[in-house]
């Protein structure tokens, strides 16, 4: 439309507005009306019209107010061009848009890849409140991996103290306790198996008493969980003062005995220690124990060692063949297991006369240790260059759920590191190559890790990685499970913000 008729327009809505005059150059003298004219003024109102009725349905091409107008419509042909500009800009700075207009806008952008997700979720990490890294995720998990390495002078103070008192409680049971003469010590847990995060801190002792002749009958129907009966012996055996009437060894009183001998020896401790107060179903007396300004825990666990075949709930478990090789399989499969004094639900509930607290449950604990320590499909995995990550990308499984636990401690307080290292040894068993786990594969490791430990908590459901019937979920309601997925899916879609 010509800036003449934008001139007419603007005099019909503001009649009062005053226009400022025209160049002497550019002014034109008036003719007297006559019927051409009239019909001109007809069609330039029929043109004003549905410029009116265009601009209220899209208002970005209303573009300034009639004052502005006016005199842009007084101004010479020859600044047509630099005023067609103005438009432009003008037209980009007004904040409205149609609905329409944003609709299409949205609709017209293509959908996202993997790797353009991927760059959008480190960004929005690294602008996160003290993340001072890249937009390269795989930098993301490597700072976080530095902050939870474990100092070695930490690590020598804590080792030392540990061993002290762990050597002061077991010369002390062997000298008090007739059924602990014989008693094995198995050093177990995140510190042994070399996962430990931030600080040594936590460390697990088990207190063995083997066991030759027993018959195991499950409690449970998940096979975790046994009552102990013990067979006839040629001699009185030293656990026989905690048998019952049907020869099963009761878990409950042994483990009072224990827990009692221990407390015992830490009066005699030349250090800061107290006994943390028992909790139902634990098979731990835990010691909390201040040495230099630090706190450390010590769980001794009392346990039973069985020197026969692993019971039948274990055939369809334990699959490392492809993994770790047949051979390694066998000879795991004939060394001992251990039964430590643990149950679930409530401890008086009865089943064929032996109560939930006098029932033992399976570990595998050493076993355990033992792939976490060899956890290479070549013997040469981690040796000189040949790097892998699947212990990394444990200790950023367990510093994931250690950082969420502490917003979310509610809901996932039943959550603990086990969970983790099931979901991994699963993982390590269904990706078995080394070259799979490169340490330069890190961000797409731990990507898969926690795809996988979301499946199963959307599906309420992560067998035990040595008796597969047996559910580690099964406390947890489905929406507990599917609110722990969520905020998994959140962190790693989105760079893992809990890490800055």
């Amino acid at each position: 439309m010509s800036a003449r008729v934008n001139s007419r327009k603007v005099r019909d809505e503001t009649p009062g507005a005053s226009h400022p005059k025209s160049p002497r150059s550019t002014q034109r003298k008036s003719a007297p009306r006559n019927d051409e004219q009239e019909k001109e003024k007809a069609s330039c109102s029929s043109k004003l019209a549905e410029s009116q009725k265009d601009t209220e349905e899209n208002p970005s091409k209303d573009l300034q107010g009639a004052p502005e107008k006016a005199k842009k419509s007084q101004r010479p042909e020859s600044a047509k061009a630099s005023y067609a500009s103005e438009f432009q800009e003008n037209l980009k700075s007004r904040p409205r848009k149609s609905s329409m207009y944003i609709k299409s806008k949205e609709e017209a952008q293509p959908n996202k890849t993997a790797k353009n997700v991927e760059k959008k979720a480190a960004t929005l990490c690294s602008a996160s409140k003290g993340c001072t890294v890249d937009h390269n995720p795989n930098k993301v998990l490597q700072a976080a991996l530095e902050k939870l390495k474990v100092k070695k002078s930490q690590r020598s103070e804590s080792a030392k103290c540990v061993n002290d008192i762990q050597t002061k409680v077991t010369e002390h049971l062997k000298r008090h306790l007739d059924w602990c003469k014989d008693i094995n010590v198995l050093k177990t847990g995140s510190y042994y198996e070399n996962v430990k995060i931030c600080e040594p801190d936590e460390f697990d002792v088990m207190m063995t008493v083997r066991v030759e002749r027993v018959n195991l009958q499950p409690f449970l129907e998940n096979g975790a969980f046994y009552s102990v009966e013990m067979k006839r012996q040629t001699k009185r055996h030293p656990l026989d003062q905690f048998v019952n009437k049907d020869n099963n060894i009761m878990a409950s009183k042994m483990l009072t005995d224990f827990r009692e001998k221990v407390k015992e020896a830490v009066d005699a401790l030349p250090y800061d220690v107290q006994v943390e107060r028992k909790k139902p179903g634990c098979p731990a007396v835990t010691l909390l124990v201040k040495e230099k300004g630090k706190n450390i825990s010590i769980d001794f666990v009392l346990g039973l060692e069985v020197p026969s075949s692993w019971p039948e709930f274990t055939l369809d478990g334990f699959r490392i063949e492809n993994w770790l090789s047949k051979k390694v399989k066998v000879d795991q499969r004939r060394k001992p297991f251990y039964l430590v004094p643990k149950y679930e639900g409530r401890g008086n509930a009865e089943q064929d006369g032996v109560m939930a607290k006098d029932a033992w449950r399976i570990s595998f604990s050493h076993v355990e240790k033992y792939i976490l320590k060899n956890h290479g499909n070549s013997k040469t995995c981690c040796e000189g260059e040949q790097k892998c990550c699947r212990k990394q990308c444990l200790k950023l499984l367990k510093y994931l759920l250690q950082r969420l636990k502490e917003k979310h401690p509610e809901e996932m307080d039943e959550l603990c590191s086990y969970h983790a290292k099931t979901t991994l040894l699963h993982a390590c068993a269904a990706r078995v190559k080394d070259s799979v786990w490169a340490v330069s594969e890190l961000s797409h490791c731990f990507q898969e890790l926690l795809k996988d430990f979301e499946q199963n908590l959307r599906a309420c459901e992560l067998p035990n990685f040595f008796i597969p019937s047996q559910n580690l979920l099964n406390g947890f309601s489905k929406k507990k499970c599917k609110f722990i997925a969520d905020l998994i899916e959140n962190q790693r879609n989105n760079g893992f913000p809990i890490f800055c």
